[in-house]
This record gives C-alpha cells, sequence and structure tokens, in this order.
C-alpha cells in the first residue's frame, strides 16, 4: 500500500513498515510414550535450573553422599559445614550414589568387581540412613527409562543392561550389548527414544533404542582410548564424551551417530556436569590416564561453553589432585567432586574456581550433592530433567 500526502505542493510517497511479527517459538519435542515434556526444547536443562525445587524433595536433608570404593563405605557430609556427619557400610566396591527417578531414593550402585555378590542399598534422603540392600547382579552404575518405568542396571562386566523395576529392583528383562567392553555411562536423547552408553574398555560408544529395545549400532572414537561420562548438549544435537586417554572431550552428532569434533581439556578426562543454567559444562580432570593413578597429580577442572564447545576456564588445584565423578550443588555456587586418589571431595566455587577439600574414605568415586533441582532424574550422580 502506497501513502501519498501532499505537503507544500510536493507529493511525498512512504510505504508503511510491517507490524513485527514475534519469533516462531521452537517446536516442541515430539518424546517418548510416557516420558514428561521437554519445558523449553532449546535447554532440556532447563527444568533443572538453581533452586527449581521439585515438592517430591521436600524434606529431604541437604547432604553430599561420598560413596568409597575401596573401604565400602559411604560418607555423608554436611554441606553448610563441610563436616562429615555420618558415616556408614554398604555392599563391595560402592561406585556411584544414584537418585531414583520419582526423586524419593538414593541408590548405592555395589557392584563387587569380581565377584558375584553386587547389591544395591537404598537410603532415605529425608534421614539420610541407609535401608537394607537389594542382591543386584554387577549394578556398576544405574539409569532409568525416561518414563519412569524402569531402572537400566549397567551390568558393565557383563556387557549387559538389565530393565528392572525401579522400586523392588526384580528382573524384567536383560539387552545384550555385544562389543560394548565397560560399558558404564549414559546420556539420553532429548525425546528420550534412544541413550548412548560408553563402552570404557573397547574405546567406543554404543547406541541403544529404548522404544524397541536393541542396539542400533557401536561407534569407535577416532582417538579412543577410555570413554567415560557422557553429556547431551542443552539442544540435545550433540553428546560430549570425555575420554581418559585422549586428554579430551569427543563431539558426538546424535541423530547421526558420528563424531564430528573433539575439545582439549586435561589429563584424564572423566567427569562432565552441566551448569544449573545450561551454558557451561564442567569436566573433571582426574591428573591420570591410568585407573589406578598417584596422589597430587596435575588434577583440573575444564569449563565449557555449550554455545561455542571452546574451553573458556581452567581451574587447577593447588598441591595436585584427582577430581572425578560428583555434581553441581543446588544453587549452582559449587561443583562437588570426588579425589579419586586423594581420598577427599573437592569443592569447587563455580565463579572462582577456588577450591576446598574435605577428607573422606579411601578412593571416592560417584558423589551425589542432594538435593538437586528437577523435575526427574535419569539416573547416575543425578542427569536432572
Amino acid at each position: 500500500m502506497i501513502i501519498r500526502i501532499l505537503a507544500a505542493g510536493f507529493a511525498l510517497c512512504f510505504t508503511p513498515l510491517a507490524t513485527p511479527q514475534p519469533l516462531a517459538a521452537a517446536p516442541a519435542v515430539d518424546v517418548a510414550p510416557g516420558m514428561p515434556p521437554v519445558l523449553e526444547p532449546g535447554n532440556l536443562y532447563s527444568g533443572a535450573r538453581a533452586g527449581s525445587l521439585s515438592a517430591a524433595v521436600a524434606g529431604a536433608l541437604p547432604r553430599v553422599y561420598v560413596p568409597n570404593l575401596r573401604s565400602n563405605d559411604v560418607y555423608v557430609i554436611d554441606p553448610s559445614t563441610r563436616k562429615v556427619v555420618e558415616r556408614f557400610k554398604v555392599g563391595t566396591n560402592p561406585q556411584h550414589i544414584v537418585p531414583s527417578w520419582d526423586l524419593q531414593t538414593l541408590w548405592v550402585t555395589n557392584n563387587a568387581e569380581g565377584r558375584t555378590d553386587g547389591s544395591l542399598t537404598p537410603i532415605d534422603p529425608k534421614t539420610a540412613k541407609p535401608g537394607k540392600p537389594i542382591k543386584v547382579d554387577d549394578p556398576y552404575n544405574m539409569y532409568f527409562t525416561p518414563d519412569g518405568r524402569e531402572a537400566i542396571v549397567v551390568a558393565e562386566a557383563r556387557e549387559r543392561l538389565d530393565f528392572r523395576d525401579p522400586h523392588s529392583m526384580a528382573l524384567n528383562s536383560s539387552l545384550k550389548v555385544a562389543g560394548c567392553k565397560g560399558i558404564n555411562h549414559a546420556d539420553f536423547s532429548i525425546d528420550g527414544r534412544y541413550a548412548i552408553f560408553t563402552c570404557e574398555f573397547s574405546g567406543s560408544l554404543a547406541k541403544i533404542d529404548l522404544v524397541q529395545r536393541r542396539v542400533l549400532g557401536l561407534l569407535k572414537l577416532s582417538k579412543g582410548g577410555m570413554p567415560q561420562d557422557i553429556r547431551v548438549s542443552p539442544d540435545g544435537k550433540r553428546f560430549l564424551v570425555a575420554d581418559m586417554m585422549a586428554d579430551g572431550t569427543f563431539i558426538v552428532d546424535g541423530a547421526g551417530f558420528k563424531e564430528v569434533g573433539f575439545i582439549a581439556t586435561g589429563i584424564g578426562t572423566h567427569g562432565l556436569y552441566p551448569s544449573r543454567d545450561g551454558t557451561h559444562l564442567y569436566v573433571a580432570n582426574r591428573g591420570s590416564n591410568r585407573i589406578h593413578g598417584k596422589r597430587h597429580g596435575p588434577g583440573s577442572v575444564s569449563v565449557i561453553d555449550f554455545s561455542t564447545l571452546k574451553v573458556v576456564q581452567t581451574w587447577p588445584i593447588p598441591g595436585g589432585g584427582s577430581p572425578d565423578m560428583g555434581n553441581v550443588s543446588a544453587d549452582g555456587r559449587q561443583l562437588w567432586l570426588s579425589g579419586r586418589y586423594d581420598d577427599v571431595v573437592y569443592v569447587f566455587d563455580t565463579d572462582s574456581g577456588a577450591v576446598s577439600q574435605v577428607a573422606v574414605g579411601m578412593e571416592p568415586h560417584g558423589l551425589t550433592v542432594w538435593p538437586q533441582p528437577g523435575r526427574y532424574s535419569l539416573g547416575h550422580t543425578g542427569n536432572m530433567r
């Protein structure tokens, strides 16, 4: 439409600007049956923002739970005082403390390496007390299906995933993942239809169809020495894979299941934890390429910017150390990590990178901070959504 205005004998012509249109919202994610909806398709971690505590964790004591692999016990730390306030014996070789999908139980995965007496010890987060252990074969780690209907026990030595009742842990079915030696850590696609597991001792990844319960394929990493933890990017397009031998993090296209990049971080790259706002990824570099490393190694934490996939900060540990597994505090201000070879827990200030230490038991591993924000847990030390 042309509008003409007569002014001082001149005809002025102009075309009105179009009315600004709002930007189109990202399309909703078509999730797997029974899975809760994705709140923000551009940030699958939006439900786990600082302070977003579910009513399901009401009454939970603020505590940090530390499984000690060689002393077969759990230390409980009060994060406000940074003092050990409780300790109790569990099964043989406790590996991780895993929040249940419904946020009501913390499970200790005692996989009894090289033995047949593995177990899961439940902890009531409202009392910080353990319950009666349940006999379970080789529970190195544990996850939950996105609909919460089953636990996925990762039987590392068996190259197998066991799908169990999430409360009684009764076995429902098993999936053999042949060729995935040392299957251990996982993360899930944004729609919950598949998961990618790391194969520690074959330098590869396994993609699992969670709807049809079948193995979709194996991917050998180009420098694949010993892949460890794995986390999906906020938009769900990329999976970042820590590799303890490659000293960095591989970038994998989830849909195409192909390696597309690599980020050098530090020696013995191991654990991966997103910041509470979903903008950064904290990378624990254990300071050694060996499974059993020395004390006071060159351990550090690298901070990756999710938007650029580049390291923007590195936090060393004065005097050396061995940061391994853990998670971020509910307010996002602290990163708690076990010191695998140094029998301590590290507490990093996520603003400054300053670090303090708390002495714990022998060879601490997959600690968890509780409570954490989020509607539900997909397992590990708190893959919250």
